[in-house]
């Protein structure tokens, strides 16, 4: 069993959710002998092994994503025992990283467990566990209450993509006295990253309602037990093993799109358009180094206003990395990094830009690109406009061009050019009501051609309608 002083370690995704690089420690809390509490930390860790730098994309199976630990004793009785990770160090092309992330974790657990325990010593055991209790109960009755408003049942349909084709996934919603149950189908699991486990598809789902019906509400055990998601096992969104999961991001972000489409059919004016629907992934890596990173995109247009440009949207929450970490620490500069004008879906309100970004490698590298909305783009409501897919192309030193896929591994040398141009969301609203004067400042921003603007204008007027001044 696991006792006192113990930590025990995980990446295994079918276990914990999400993918090889992110690595759970976990460790329970004890007072004068008495199990008080557990506490866990995940961790993305930059590359776990497999056949991609950064351990995103082009795998066929699991064991081609890196290293999978499923469970072991990291501390046992107090006592590290590095052994259980030297499997990930050795396959890592950046092994002092993995190690240093592992101290980080560890400090965190210790920082998490002297406060769990100065609670304990100032309110009492029984008295902490009560609030634990209460918590989970609070949030099931607040959890109950923001899923009132919603009754009946309503159906959905988007796509996913990989390198060769698109695939359908559907959500049906069904609710009824501040329950809901999402039942979600998708192909079966595939021989391609874009598989997801349940534990992420679940997480998926529950942020969507909570962004939408009620953003203030936390999460814990208690929004369980009012909602239930079903996704038949094997199936990309319930994905058992061997299947490789590392591109799950791109998969939950449709998980996102279906379940708000299907939302918005029972709760009119709540839910936005269209994000773009991606995480956009890119690794680089060559002899000694790797470098990992997400770029943004376009959230979609709201009810009320204009989507943001440039953001991460949805189930990625991360960053940008700063130009000049990336050209300090890697042979790599970046030639451009933009919003991309004209990404935008139009609508009343329009969609946010999406993002050009663009990397020159001085050294051979090896580049992994996880993407999506290249075949197909992010919807617009109530008449809003869908916004621009994204592209991504190779440009050789001597000028030729390739176009890539959603997901690619291709070969760099001194000189290429990877341009990574991500897509915008989509608009809300019928585009001949968006007031002209916003309309020009679009064009003024550069954020909208003029030309997009007067052929807007003119199907505007073969329906006797115009862009308006704003009231």
């Amino acid at each position: 069993g696991v006792g006192e002083g113990d930590v025990v370690v995980s990446n295994d995704p079918y276990l914990l959710g999400t993918h090889l690089n992110d690595v759970t420690l976990a460790k329970p809390v004890y007072h004068h002998g008495r199990l008080v509490a557990w506490l866990a930390v995940k961790a993305h860790h930059v590359d776990v092994g497999g056949v991609a730098p950064g351990s995103i994309g082009g795998a066929r199976s699991i064991d081609e994503e890196g290293v999978m630990i499923h469970l072991d004793f990291l501390v046992k009785g107090g006592v590290v025992r590095w052994e259980a990770v030297r499997p990930l160090e050795e396959a890592s092309r950046t092994p002092h990283y993995v190690r240093m992330d592992i101290h980080a974790q560890l400090a965190a657990l210790e920082r998490g467990e002297r406060l769990v325990l100065q609670l304990v010593e100032r309110y009492g055991a029984g008295r902490v566990e009560d609030a634990m209790r209460e918590s989970i109960a609070y949030v099931e009755r607040y959890s109950r209450r923001a899923f009132e408003p919603l009754e009946g049942c309503a159906e959905a349909r988007d796509y996913l993509e990989d390198d060769e084709r698109v695939y359908e996934i559907g959500a049906r919603l069904c609710a009824e006295g501040g329950t809901v149950t999402v039942e979600l189908s998708s192909p079966r699991q595939l021989d391609k990253p874009i598989n997801s486990t349940l534990p992420s598809t679940v997480a998926a789902v529950a942020y969507t309602l909570k962004a939408v019906l009620e953003p203030e509400l936390p999460v814990n055990h208690g929004l369980y037990e009012v909602l239930r998601v079903e996704a038949e096992p094997g199936t990309v969104l319930n994905a058992r093993p061997p299947a490789p999961v590392s591109a799950y991001t791109e998969t939950v972000q449709r998980v996102v799109d279906v379940v708000q489409a299907a939302l918005a059919r029972l709760a009119p004016g709540r839910v936005p358009a269209a994000s773009c629907g991606s995480m956009t992934s890119v690794a680089l890596g060559g002899e000694g180094w790797a470098f990992y990173e997400t770029i943004g995109c376009g959230s979609g247009a709201r009810p009320t206003g204009d989507g943001v440009d440039g953001v991460h949207v949805n189930m990625t929450n991360t960053l940008n990395t700063p130009v000049e970490v990336i050209e300090e620490a890697y042979p790599v500069t970046i030639e451009e990094y933009s919003l991309r004008g004209d990404s935008c879906g139009l609508g009343r309100w329009r969609g946010g830009l999406g993002i050009r970004r663009v990397y020159r490698v001085h050294a051979p590298a090896r580049v992994s690109i996880a993407g999506s909305r290249v075949r197909t783009r992010p919807w617009g409501l109530e008449g809003g406009e869908p916004g621009m897919p994204a592209s991504y192309r190779l440009v050789k030193r001597d000028g030729r061009v390739y176009h890539l896929p959603p997901l690619a591994i291709v070969e760099l040398e001194p000189g290429d050019t990877l341009v990574i141009e991500t897509p915008g969301g989509g608009g809300y609203g019928d585009p001949c009501k968006r007031p002209r004067e916003l309309l020009q400042r679009d064009v003024a921003e550069g954020k909208v051609s003029g030309a997009r603007v007067a052929s807007l204008k003119e199907r505007c007027k073969a329906r006797g309608q115009y862009a308006r001044p704003a009231p």
